[in-house]
């Protein structure tokens, strides 16, 4: 009995350890499958229902946290709702261009270049206007215009 007892105790140790191993996958293809599912959830909608609950903001000039880059941009904002929509017409000027020019001036030019790092700009963006907006969500940001110069 003393010769199989740790021999027992490894077997045991190896299944725990295997099935933690099977458990913490499976959790992190959930998970992952979850993000990724996250873009699915805009509708397809028609040329004009999708006019009706997007936004345009044009004209983003403003520099970088690198005082000698500037970017101009512009973007459209499309919303879960026509509501949302009136409300971000209503605040844009003095609001969320505001929040555009502060997020764009604590970032650096290597942020921004490559689908990459617009991409995480666009949601920075979304997550920081939602927080804004008065009634209504951002399910989607679009840059249309992207220019990045020195000076």
């Amino acid at each position: 009995m003393k010769k199989a007892a740790p021999w027992m105790i490894t077997i045991v140790l190896s299944v725990v350890l295997v099935g933690m191993v099977v458990f913490l996958a499976l959790t992190m293809n959930k998970n992952s499958s979850a993000s990724a599912a996250k873009p699915e959830t805009v509708k397809a909608l028609s040329a004009d229902d999708l006019v009706k609950v997007t936004g345009i903001l044009e004209g983003i000039k403003t520099n970088l946290s690198d005082p000698n880059y500037v970017v101009v941009m512009d973007f459209a904002f499309q919303f879960n709702n026509a509501k949302a929509k009136e409300a971000f017409e209503k605040i844009k000027d003095f609001k969320l261009k505001s929040i555009i020019i502060k997020t764009l001036a604590d970032s650096k030019p290597d942020q921004l270049t490559g689908a990459k790092g617009k991409d995480q700009l666009a949601n920075k963006l979304m997550n920081l206007i939602n927080s804004t907006l008065p009634e209504g969500k951002i399910v989607q940001v679009d840059i249309t215009n992207f220019i990045m110069t020195t000076i």
